[in-house]
């Protein structure tokens, strides 16, 4: 379904470009299939659908987001801890 979703959004957005998507450089248009049988009238078969797309998309992002949060975690304490960069406390007891 997302795939389906995708190639739509696509395609809509090939046909709203002024310019065309020929004429964009370094754009590249994603073929789809329109078509729902061959030219000798047989039906195609259904496209392979990819189950648990979602899921499959929170299991490799989720945990790339919290190594890169642990990585800059520790970065920051690093340059912290060799004054290269320390915040400064504002007083406001002015």
């Amino acid at each position: 379904m997302a795939s389906a979703l995708f190639g739509r959004l696509v395609r809509l957005s090939a046909r709203a470009s002024p310019l065309g998507p020929s004429s964009a450089p370094g754009r590249t248009v994603t073929p789809s299939r329109s078509a729902v049988c061959s030219s000798s009238g047989a039906i195609l078969p259904k496209p392979k659908k990819t189950a648990f797309g979602l899921m499959r998309i929170a299991l490799v992002v989720v945990p790339f987001l919290y190594v890169g949060t642990q990585i800059s975690k520790n970065f920051a304490a690093l340059l912290e801890e060799h004054d290269i960069f320390v915040p400064e406390d504002d007083d406001d007891d002015d």
